[in-house]
């Protein structure tokens, strides 16, 4: 369970402090840990995979400047060492470094001495194992399947079938298709103990239609709300004083791929409207074809005539 979970109307003003903490983004939640490093450089692989594509591309280019920038002074410290480089050049140092690391030689520069021959050895071993490194994080990152599950902006709780009842609705953003979909529904509420002690617990919520075996276009996961319901009772000013969650996790396989997919969503209790219902986003053609309005995904309207 999330050790702190920080609604959107705090996030200003609880800020986490200390060298140890760190915001983690879940959807339109942030997630707070204290004594947990953001970065742990004795992971290296995780942290080249889950930073994004802009820090990885500034960490790529700020470690080939510096190796060769460590490389570009070991040969400017020994003047003589590389034929062809003009003395005292730093620049060509550099340059030299850069051409060496990619095990690239124009035949301009070279070196001249057993110390130039041995840095520049070393600097050739390394510059075959980065670049190995790399072409293997680039490759994993391209390879990484990635869901494209888009998700409403609001959860709605609405009558169906004369009860009411939570609904999220999704849909597959891809042109290919989703099978065996998985779909969990989950609550964050407070609690007292026997002993009298607060807490909050996360209660699974059973859903009338908890897989679907082909996701193609949308698809309105549903919690009916009786009396066995975490729910039942709730309204929408109970729902704001219990600063509830609604947490929906969903696993799928991707046809096009062949690979499993997953995704999350958390909705604050901001998130969570009743009285309201989803707009509808299927309609058919003259062909009689499904057609999913992706762009209706989010719209609702207001309950007219509400539970039976």
């Amino acid at each position: 369970m999330p050790k702190n979970l920080v609604p959107k109307h705090f996030r200003r003003k609880r800020k986490p402090r200390g060298p140890h903490s760190s915001t983690i983004r879940a959807g339109t939640v942030e997630v707070v840990k204290r004594g947990a490093s953001r970065y742990d450089f004795h992971d290296p692989y995780h942290i080249a995979l889950s930073m994004s594509w802009r820090g990885f591309v500034f960490a790529f280019v700020g470690l080939e400047l510096c190796i060769n920038l460590v490389f570009a002074l070991l040969y400017f410290v020994n003047p003589g060492c590389l034929v062809g480089a003009r003395p005292g050049s730093f620049t060509d140092a550099f340059f030299f470094s850069l051409e060496t690391l990619a095990t690239v030689g124009y035949g301009t520069m070279a070196p001249a001495t057993f110390y130039g021959h041995a840095v520049s050895a070393i600097e050739i071993v390394s510059g075959m194992a980065f670049t190995a490194i790399m072409t293997g994080l680039l490759f994993v990152r391209f390879s990484k399947p990635r869901s494209r599950i888009l998700f409403a902006d609001q959860a709605v709780v609405t009558g169906h079938n004369c009860s009411p009842t939570l609904m999220v609705r999704i849909a597959n953003g891809r042109l290919s298709l989703l099978t065996h979909a998985t779909v969990r529904l989950g609550v964050l509420l407070p609690e007292i103990s026997a002993e009298g002690r607060s807490f909050r617990y996360v209660h699974d919520l059973i859903l009338s239609n908890a897989t679907l075996p082909l996701f193609a276009l949308t698809w309105t996961v549903m919690h009916r709300i009786d009396e066995h319901s975490p729910l039942a009772g709730y309204d929408a000013e109970r729902f704001m004083e219990s600063d509830a969650r609604i947490f929906l996790t969903i696993e799928a396989r991707d046809h096009a791929l062949g690979a499993a997919v997953h995704d999350m969503r958390i909705y604050t209790a901001e998130d969570v409207l009743f009285g309201m219902h989803y707009a509808e986003a299927l309609t058919f053609d003259d062909q009689k074809r499904p057609v999913a309005d992706l762009t209706r995904l989010s719209l609702v309207e207001r309950d007219e005539n509400g539970a039976c």
